[in-house]
């Protein structure tokens, strides 16, 4: 793969994004509980099995100690919890939405999809400026499986965006663009680490260790608690085996 073919793969994250908003076009209600239990089941799957073997163990395997990867992975946390604390957004409950306050509501989902979105972003980023760099651990094939897991797993985070904003009121074109905009930040993100590779190889596997732990902070602060709401169900960890194990095999076959 061209370093330029690198590059474009930058977007396939977004791409799975503004597919999974699109499906406001083609759908006339609103996410079952169940169906919303499974699709971020998935996601967090994905991101746990992507913070492994995309981020973390390419850190080990780039320092002769586990300090860089230590560290990093707190800052991560550290960081998400600050933006957690900083920006007025609302977590994936979606229970409160109402058609008297659906606006604000609007906006402070698709700032928490966007917090989310922001260590997938980076975790691109830092992978495919590991691969440009040079690292003989990290390879094309490795950087495009990572790209397509979180594309997949952006996939049901678009639709979970547009599709409870439809129902408040919202009308299908605004919820598409919210939905699609909320992914915006991941290729932004990516292209800005790419730019920088040549200024950061030295603190690589801090970076790769820091995007794990950011994603870590979205899975655990809030996907298994969304995807254990409501009735008790074994839907929600089924799925997150199916996301984790195909992103495993994802890496493992292409990296």
């Amino acid at each position: 793969m061209s370093k330029g073919g690198v590059h474009m793969v930058l977007i396939i994250p977004f791409i799975g994004t503004t597919l999974g908003a699109a499906c406001v076009f083609f759908m006339k209600k609103e996410l079952s509980l169940n169906i919303q239990k499974a699709l971020i089941g998935f996601a967090a799957g994905v991101m746990v099995a992507a913070s492994i073997w995309s981020l973390i163990i390419p850190s080990l395997d780039q320092s002769s100690t586990f300090i860089p990867a230590l560290i990093g992975f707190w800052l991560g946390i550290l960081f998400l919890l600050l933006l957690d604390h900083l920006i007025p957004h609302m977590h994936l409950d979606h229970s409160q939405e109402g058609p008297r306050s659906h606006l604000s509501q609007t906006i402070k989902l698709v700032l928490a999809v966007t917090i989310h979105n922001i260590p997938e972003g980076m975790a691109v980023g830092v992978v495919y400026a590991s691969y440009l760099s040079g690292n003989e651990g990290m390879t094309a094939m490795g950087a495009l499986a990572l790209s397509i897991g979180i594309a997949i797993q952006n996939f049901p985070e678009g639709a979970i965006v547009s599709m409870p904003l439809r129902s408040t009121g919202v009308s299908r074109l605004k919820s598409f663009m919210y939905g699609t905009l909320s992914g915006i930040v991941e290729p932004i993100g990516g292209f800005i680490t790419v730019l920088l590779s040549s200024y950061i190889i030295s603190v690589m596997p801090y970076l790769l260790s820091f995007a794990a732990g950011a994603m870590m902070y979205v899975v655990v602060e809030e996907l298994i608690p969304e995807m254990s709401q409501g009735e008790h169900s074994h839907l929600g960890v089924l799925l997150f085996s199916v996301g984790f194990t195909l992103m495993m095999v994802l890496d493992v076959a292409l990296g």
